[in-house]
C-alpha cells in the first residue's frame, strides 16, 4: 500500500478519537488516556509521511475515487508533511500539559470534560488545511479549527473570557466570509478550485481580475494570520484562555494563516507583483508588534504582541520570495510554533508558582523554583535570537535573503529585523529581571504567595481550608500542586525540541530549501495532482 494513501488518517484519527472522548465524556481519565494516545498515533503517522516525500516531493490523494479537479484532493508535500509534524508534536505537548494541571488540581469530573473532545476537534481542523489541495477545503479545515477554538477560549465563561471570545468570533467570522466570497469570486471567473488546476488557469485572467482576487485572498489570510494592521485582535484575545489553549492558540493558529499565506502566494500568484507591499507589511508587523510588547506588564499579553511581532519576520521571507527567503521563512515557522509555544506553557507555571503574570508583582523565582528559570531562560533567549539557537539561524537566514535582493525596502526591512530582534532580547530581558532576579519586596504589590517563604524555599499557599507547601506531594482538601510534574515535563520537552531543533539545523535548513525550491518551481505541486505534463 501507498504509504500516502494514509494522509487522510492525519485529519480522520482525531475526529474519531474526539467522537470516542466525547462518548467518554463522564470519565475524565478515559478521556486523557484516548487523547493522548490518538495523537501519538497521529504523529507517528504524519512523521512517516514526512520521509515519504522528503525526496520523491509533492505526492497527492484523490477521496472517494473523483479525479481533480472535481474531486477532494489532499496533497502532502515537504512543507505541508514538515506543518503536519510540527503542529501535532505542540499539541501533544500542551495535550499532556492540560491532563497533568486536571490531575494535579484534582479535578476528575471536571472542569470541563468537553475540552478534549473539542481539543482533538481543533487538531483535525488544523491538518485538514495543512493538506487540502483545494480552497474550498481549505475553508473547511479553517472553519473546523475556529468553531473549536470558539469553545476552548471560552471554557469557564468568566466574562473576560466570554468578551475576549465575542471579539474572536467576530473577527474570524469577517475574515472567513472575505474568504468564502473570494472563493467564490475565484470558481466564477475559472471554473475550478483546485489549487493545481488555478495555478494553469489563474494565469489567463486579465491582470486587473488577478489583482483584485489576489488582494482579497491576501487580506482574508492577512487577519488569521495577524499581521499588522489586520492584528488589532490578538493581544486581547488570547491571553484571557486558559494557559493551555493560549499556548495552543499561540503556536498553531495564526500559522495556518500564514501558511495559507506562503501556499497560494508561490502556487497561484507567483512573480513579484506585490512583493513590495508585503515588505512594508512584514516590517511594521514586526516593529509595531514589538513595541507593544515593551509597554506590557502582563506575561501573556506581552507573548501576543511578541507573537505578531515575529509573523513579520515569516511576511519578510515570503516577500523576498527567493529560495533562501522562503526557506529561511518555512524555518522561522517551525522554529515559533514551538519556542512561542514553550513561553506560554512557561507563563502558565509562572502565573500558577507566582499567583500571577504581572510583572510587577513577581519577583525571586529563579530562587524559589530554579527549574522554572531554567525553563523560561532557554526559549526566552532562542526567541531573542541568541546564537547559536535556532531563532538566530532563522533570523540569520532572513536578513541574508534580504542582503541578497539588495533594494533599498529589503535593506530597510533588515534595519527592521535587527531592531526587532534586540527588542524582543529586552523585552525576554525585562521579564527575567522582575519576576525571576530580584527579590519579592523589590515587586510593587507582590503576591503573597511569594512573600510567604519558608526557611526551606518553598513558599506557603492557603487555598481553601488548608494550607500547603510548594514542594512535596500533597493531600487533604484544596491542596493545589504549586508546580506538578505532570506539567513540568511535558514543558521540559517542548523547550528540549526547540534546542533540538538547532542541533538538527543543518537537516532542517535542507528540508526547508527543498521545500521552497518546490513551492517556487510550481511544477512538482501540480503534476502531482493533474498527473505529469500539467505543470508545463
Amino acid at each position: 500500500m501507498n504509504t500516502i494513501s494514509l494522509a487522510p488518517m492525519a485529519v480522520v484519527l482525531p475526529f474519531f478519537g474526539a467522537a470516542l472522548a466525547f462518548i467518554l465524556i463522564r470519565h475524565t481519565s478515559a478521556q486523557r488516556i484516548i487523547s493522548v494516545s490518538i495523537l501519538s498515533l497521529t504523529l507517528v503517522l504524519e512523521v512517516v509521511l514526512l520521509f515519504s516525500v522528503w525526496e520523491t516531493g509533492a505526492q497527492a490523494v484523490n477521496l472517494g475515487g473523483w479525479l481533480p479537479p472535481v474531486g477532494i484532493t489532499m496533497v502532502v508535500d515537504q512543507f505541508s508533511a514538515l506543518m503536519l509534524v510540527i503542529s501535532t508534536a505542540v499539541s501533544l505537548a500542551v495535550l499532556i500539559y492540560a491532563a497533568g494541571q486536571g490531575m494535579a488540581d484534582g479535578d476528575e469530573d471536571g472542569p470541563i470534560s468537553i475540552f478534549h473532545p473539542t481539543y482533538l476537534i481543533l487538531v483535525a481542523g488544523v491538518s485538514n488545511a495543512f493538506l487540502a489541495g483545494d480552497l474550498f477545503n481549505l475553508y473547511v479545515g479553517f472553519e473546523i479549527l475556529l468553531t473549536a477554538s470558539y469553545v476552548l477560549m471560552t471554557l469557564g465563561g468568566t466574562t473576560p473570557r466570554i468578551r475576549a471570545g465575542v471579539t474572536y468570533v467576530v473577527v474570524s467570522v469577517v475574515s472567513s466570509l472575505l474568504f468564502l466570497i473570494t472563493i467564490a469570486m475565484i470558481y466564477a471567473a475559472t471554473g475550478t478550485v483546485n489549487m493545481a488546476d488555478l495555478a494553469v488557469k489563474l494565469g489567463d485572467l486579465d491582470s486587473g481580475t488577478q489583482l483584485m482576487l489576489h488582494l482579497m485572498l491576501l487580506v482574508a489570510f492577512g487577519i488569521k494570520a495577524a499581521v499588522f494592521p489586520l492584528s488589532f485582535w490578538l493581544p486581547d484575545s488570547y491571553p484571557t484562555a486558559p494557559a493551555p489553549v493560549t499556548a495552543v492558540f499561540a503556536g498553531l493558529l495564526t500559522k495556518v494563516g500564514v501558511y495559507a499565506m506562503v501556499r497560494t502566494e508561490t502556487l497561484l500568484f507567483p512573480g513579484d507583483r506585490i512583493n513590495s507591499l508585503l515588505m512594508v507589511v512584514a516590517g511594521l508587523t514586526m516593529v509595531v508588534g514589538i513595541l507593544g510588547a515593551l509597554a506590557q506588564t502582563d506575561i501573556k499579553r506581552m507573548l501576543s504582541f511578541t507573537l505578531v511581532s515575529h509573523i513579520g519576520y515569516m511576511v519578510f521571507g515570503l516577500a523576498v520570495g527567493s529560495v533562501i527567503g522562503i526557506g529561511s521563512a518555512v524555518f522561522y515557522v517551525v522554529h515559533h510554533i514551538t519556542v512561542q509555544t514553550s513561553l506560554f506553557l512557561v507563563t502558565g507555571l509562572i502565573e500558577r508558582r507566582g499567583g500571577t503574570a504581572n510583572m510587577d508583582r513577581l519577583g525571586g523565582l529563579a530562587k524559589l523554583s530554579p527549574i522554572l528559570a531554567v525553563l523560561y531562560f532557554i526559549p526566552a533567549i532562542n526567541l531573542g535570537g541568541i546564537p547559536p539557537f535556532s531563532g538566530f539561524l532563522g533570523k540569520l537566514g532572513l536578513l541574508e535573503a534580504g542582503a541578497e535582493l539588495g533594494t533599498p525596502l529589503a535593506y530597510t526591512l533588515v534595519g527592521a529585523s535587527v531592531l526587532t530582534s534586540l527588542l524582543t532580547l529586552l523585552v525576554m530581558a525585562r521579564v527575567w529581571n522582575r519576576a525571576f532576579w530580584r527579590t519579592p519586596e523589590d515587586a510593587v504589590h507582590p503576591d503573597p504567595i511569594l512573600l510567604a517563604t519558608g526557611t526551606d524555599g518553598s513558599s506557603l499557599r492557603t487555598s481553601g481550608d488548608v494550607t500547603e507547601k510548594s514542594t512535596g506531594k500533597f493531600s487533604g482538601r484544596g491542596a493545589v500542586d504549586l508546580l506538578p510534574r505532570t506539567m513540568v515535563y511535558p514543558t521540559v520537552g517542548l523547550v528540549a525540541l526547540g534546542v533540538a531543533l538547532t542541533v538538527l539545523a543543518g537537516p532542517l535548513f535542507s528540508l526547508s530549501d527543498h521545500a521552497a525550491q518546490d513551492l517556487l518551481d510550481r511544477t512538482p505541486y501540480i503534476e502531482a495532482v493533474l498527473g505529469e505534463g500539467a505543470g508545463q
